[in-house]
């Protein structure tokens, strides 16, 4: 099978097998995004007057028909191809002969990689969000059922203040929200085309690169060809320090379940479909799923922090060290669904133990409560603390939802803005929607029929 670099020679079978790695493999999640984006470039080839209206049809009928044999099964991306670019010409070239060998015509692997990408990316980034506005949404219903549900406040995870689980739940809420805003970047920065960039330095043909980018619903293009190139890897980086983030809010919300339902706090209860078991003690039902959430997101931090330090410091222009950039992308938008799907599932079916809750609640927890009321009696915040601190094994007991109850500025459990919170998850989810159904309207506009280029 020719390579698409063919110059007559044998590639040394070591060099072969090291350099292709497993892009093959890789690009089975890119192949839809490659075949209409070069759906999208014949389109514009026609256009500008480079292939034929007549070869222009032919070329799209049988990209729309090689993407589905591969939802068949019947079309496989095999180790020979080098990677899915191969494999998508070499099928055009046997079906359609010279007509097929056109469609490269004023790219380069380099654009065309980055452009499958750029499409994967923003599919990616829409089922990441929507993945977050629905756990989000769990967390806010727990926000309203348990605004006022007593739960310690802990600092130094030593008893502190009276808190409750709306609040608790709420924090993390609040923290998923903020995310959205760095998903939304992420997408807003990989929304522009690089197609027609080729190796990094355009090519001498009257390429429409605005009519591609509005093909593949970009909002614009990615201007400088040499730029394109260079931010091969910089996108990749942006979207995985978004799941970093993200991933450092579901690993504390795994730890925070892990901890209040061991036997010693009870607070919640894991149900028994949630929890394995050991393979020598009978008794044990573990949170394994909620362990790996933890160390699953502390690896995208390893995702996050390999492809920068692939980047770093490599001269302009392609380089093949960019092909390391690909793999971290995938797991890593793999891993940070599965964990926001699993910490989902976790929250839905977490059982909220108000009796132990309560046991938390000794009279020293309130001592901060009565140090305000010397405060509202005249006396100075630092000698009602003193006098409070002296006195403490004196502490009487108190009801715990009295207590919530007095607490009412905002972003406290009796003012806790859930609605407002639920303002923002319907713009994030309006939002998510209508990129998602401009993705989908790619493959209608150009082959004839939806094409999911990102497939959860």
């Amino acid at each position: 099978m020719a390579k698409l670099w063919d110059k007559n020679y044998d590639l040394d079978a070591l060099i072969e097998r090291f350099t292709v790695g497993n892009d093959y493999i890789l690009d089975r999640e890119l192949l839809p995004a490659d075949c209409v984006a070069s759906a999208a470039h014949a389109t514009m080839l026609a256009s500008v007057g480079i292939i034929s209206s007549q070869d222009k049809d032919l070329l799209l009928a049988e990209l729309s028909a090689l993407l589905k044999d591969f939802d068949s099964g019947e079309f496989v991306i095999l180790p020979e191809h080098e990677d899915g670019h191969t494999a998508i010409e070499e099928r055009l070239i046997d079906r359609l002969g010279d007509v097929g060998k056109n469609i490269h015509t004023g790219r380069s692997r380099n654009d065309q990689v980055l452009t499958a990408q750029r499409l994967y990316s923003r599919g990616l980034l829409c089922a990441v969000t929507q993945a977050v506005c629905s756990l989000v949404e769990v967390l806010l219903e727990y926000g309203r059922t348990h605004a006022l549900t007593p739960m310690p406040g802990r600092t130094h995870m030593q008893p502190a203040m009276p808190s409750s689980v709306g609040l608790w739940a709420m924090a993390f809420g609040e923290q998923l929200l903020d995310t959205c805003e760095l998903l939304d970047t992420a997408y807003r920065l990989n929304d522009q085309s690089p197609l027609g960039a080729a190796a990094s330095y355009g090519v001498p043909l009257p390429l429409d690169r605005e009519l591609t980018a509005r093909l593949l619903g970009f909002s614009r293009v990615q201007t400088n060809v040499l730029y394109a190139n260079n931010s091969r890897g910089v996108m990749e980086s942006i979207v995985l320090d978004s799941f970093e983030q993200l991933g450092l809010c579901l690993g504390k919300l795994a730890s925070d379940c892990i901890t209040f339902s061991l036997p010693e706090f009870g607070y919640f209860s894991l149900p028994d479909r949630l929890c394995s078991g050991s393979s020598i003690m009978p008794q044990k039902k573990n949170p394994d799923g909620l362990e790996l959430v933890r160390a699953k997101t502390a690896a995208l931090s390893g995702q996050a922090q390999s492809v920068k330090n692939v980047i770093r410091a490599l001269p302009s222009g392609y380089n093949r060290d960019f092909q390391e950039t690909k793999a971290p992308l995938i797991h890593g938008g793999r891993t940070i669904l599965d964990c926001t799907a699993v910490m989902q599932l976790t929250m839905e079916s977490l059982e909220v133990n108000v009796e132990a809750l309560a046991v938390g609640f000794g009279p020293e927890i309130y001592a901060t409560d009565k140090a305000i009321e010397l405060v509202q009696g005249g006396m100075s915040f630092r000698d009602a603390y003193r006098k409070v601190a002296a006195e403490i094994d004196q502490m009487e007991d108190r009801s715990p939802t009295e207590s919530l109850l007095s607490r009412q500025h905002l972003g406290t459990p009796n003012n806790l803005d859930v609605e407002g919170s639920a303002k923002r998850l319907m713009a994030y989810r309006a939002t998510a929607a209508e990129r998602a159904a401009v993705l989908n309207q790619i493959g209608r506009n150009l082959l004839g029929y939806e094409v999911a280029i990102f497939r959860t």
